[in-house]
């Protein structure tokens, strides 16, 4: 199993979710993110005074599939998210151990 961890521009969201819903990839958990990499955020005007904004916000998808799926999804969200312009995100794969459904104490693949 693997967990993959996806940081996207907010407005692509939909499209992730769609684009992965219709493959039958289904779970996942959002959160609303911060940070900055080559972006490096912008300048701001607030009642005359500049600033400049270094985070800025991102949306943080996360799914937990089995290892024979994670090409796939890694097509479908770098399709679905991609504006081909600085700052559409970064994917990161990472292994997973053990997985347990709370509700009914599954393990493994099957309580994904």
């Amino acid at each position: 199993m693997k967990k993959i961890e996806a940081v996207i521009r907010h407005y692509k969201l939909e499209d992730v979710k769609n684009a992965l819903t219709a493959k039958n990839i289904l779970g996942m958990t959002v959160t609303e993110v911060r940070g900055f990499g080559r972006q490096k955020g912008h300048k701001e005007t607030y009642r005359g005074a500049e600033y400049t904004v270094d985070f800025m916000p991102k949306v943080k998808v996360e799914i937990v599939v089995a290892d024979e799926t994670v090409p796939t999804v890694l097509e479908i969200i770098t399709q679905a998210a991609r504006t081909g312009s600085v700052g559409d995100g970064k994917i990161f794969v990472s292994p997973i151990s053990e997985v347990i459904r709370i509700r009914t104490g599954e393990t493994g693949a099957g309580a994904i």
